[in-house]
């Protein structure tokens, strides 16, 4: 991607991720999408136990950007790491929504059911916590949020941190100047 498009994407996901952060609650263009993923992490934690199961579902949408920004980091792109970032961060505002019904369960709940946040915390016996742990999972969404615009406007002109070929690609080195090539067999 060119740089003025990259730098493009993220001065969008600035703007766009100042709305969430103003408003986590209203709704985006991503939340459908989140949602599937907290309801398939709900399916997919629920072998591990009751409590893993009703967290899978924040764990799910926690761990989904995380593995995309450590991809693209492997592969040296820091700029397309800063996008699943600025998604984490998005999320985490979303969880923290969700985390602050917890006593007042006011929210509509897909399909019903328990309400995660509820049952992990009445568990835990941190219910009465239930704004404060909201308010701390919403600036971590803050602060990755805030890296990742920052970062993904200097890494804007230098998406690769080096010039090291990712792992798995050999590098290429020329022929030494003056050596003619080995005559094929």
């Amino acid at each position: 991607m060119p740089p003025r498009s990259r730098l493009f994407l993220t001065i969008f996901l600035g703007i766009y991720g100042a709305a969430c952060l103003a408003h986590p609650g209203a709704g985006g263009f991503l939340d459908a999408v989140d949602l599937a993923i907290h309801e398939a992490g709900h399916v997919f934690f629920a072998p591990f136990g009751e409590f893993v199961g009703f967290a899978g579902g924040t764990l799910a949408q926690l761990i989904m950007p995380t593995i995309f920004a450590g991809y693209f980091w492997h592969q040296g792109d820091r700029h397309a790491a800063t996008v699943p970032a600025w998604w984490l961060a998005q999320n985490l505002w979303n969880v923290s929504v969700y985390a602050a019904d917890a006593r007042s369960q006011a929210l509509p709940l897909v399909g019903g059911g328990e309400h995660d946040w509820a049952y992990m915390l009445g568990r835990l016996g941190w219910l009465q916590l239930d704004m404060r742990i909201a308010r701390l999972i919403w600036l971590t969404g803050v602060i990755i949020y805030a890296g990742s615009i920052i970062q993904g406007v200097r890494w804007t002109r230098t998406p690769r941190s080096d010039t090291t070929p990712p792992s798995g690609y050999p590098a290429h080195s020329p022929e030494p100047r003056g050596s003619d090539p080995a005559p094929a067999a």
